[in-house]
């Protein structure tokens, strides 16, 4: 019994010593209710902020060890339209390549172990974003926002982008 307590005990000092090494992402969503141009469902409009939080936190992943990223989404207009009138059981998206280029402004705060080393204000966009070549698969939903946003993080914190595994 004293084996295994010490056991634990050991497990978790080495847990709290490498939670230092640890780089990560935390995202927040300011009032997505009043985001521009997001999914008229509800269900729909929390499955794509988890998804874009899930990317930014898959990101984060790839900051220097003891560096935390701090998100605030502050307004989102997703690519394309929605297209009320051709509603089905999931919604159904538009996309001329004309004025309806996906958009992003946030916030971020940048840690390295705790102590904040930049933070600004920023305004994501991607003008061409159907006259260029995407790393994400065609059956994903937010290529167009996923590819902004990793155009974005490799510019702002320098570190490249790994290409994700086609399905």
């Amino acid at each position: 019994m004293k084996k295994n307590t010490t056991r634990g005990f050991i497990a978790g000092l080495a847990l709290l010593a490498s939670s230092a090494a640890w780089a990560g992402a935390q995202v927040h969503f300011n009032k997505p209710e009043q985001f521009t141009d997001v999914s008229f469902d509800q269900m729909e409009r929390e499955k794509v902020l988890k998804d874009l939080a899930a990317h930014f936190e898959k990101l984060g992943e790839s900051l220097k060890p003891g560096q935390t990223l701090k998100i605030d989404v502050t307004d989102l207009d997703m690519a394309g339209r929605e297209n009320p009138s051709m509603r089905t059981t999931q919604d159904f998206r538009v996309m001329t390549g004309q004025a309806d280029w996906p958009r992003m402004r946030l916030h971020y705060v940048l840690e390295q172990d705790g102590k904040v080393i930049g933070s600004a204000d920023a305004a994501l966009s991607d003008m061409s974003y159907m006259t260029r070549i995407n790393r994400y698969s065609s059956g994903d939903k937010l290529r167009y926002e996923k590819q902004m946003i990793d155009d974005w993080f490799s510019a702002t914190f320098g570190t490249p982008v790994k290409r994700p595994a086609r399905k």
